[in-house]
């Protein structure tokens, strides 16, 4: 415990007043910049998702929600092999999807 707080007197002892108000009003300043420039810093990032992960077209969208919506009904077929009636109706959902 001793040795962390020497650590710790030492590191306050060599920082000077203007040196430690040097350092806050610089992190004011950089949080004063983000917080202005947060719409376009985000539309930068968005932007630069897109370019590693386009967005997917309309046609894309609709055939994963129904290779999803199928792979469902399939999973729920198989969970309920003991009830005949219940698998019938899945099966019937499923031909239409």
């Amino acid at each position: 415990m001793s040795t962390f707080i020497s650590a710790v007197q030492a590191l306050f002892l060599d920082i000077s007043m203007l040196a430690a108000l040097q350092v806050l009003l610089g992190a004011l300043l950089a949080l004063a910049f983000l917080l202005l420039f947060k719409p376009l810093l985000r539309g930068i990032g968005r932007a630069l998702m897109l370019v590693v992960k386009p967005k997917l077209s309309k046609e894309q969208r609709l055939q994963r929600r129904l290779m999803r919506d199928a792979m469902m009904l399939n999973r729920m077929l198989n969970s309920l092999e003991g009830a005949p009636s219940h698998a019938a109706e899945l099966r019937a959902m499923a031909a239409r999807a």
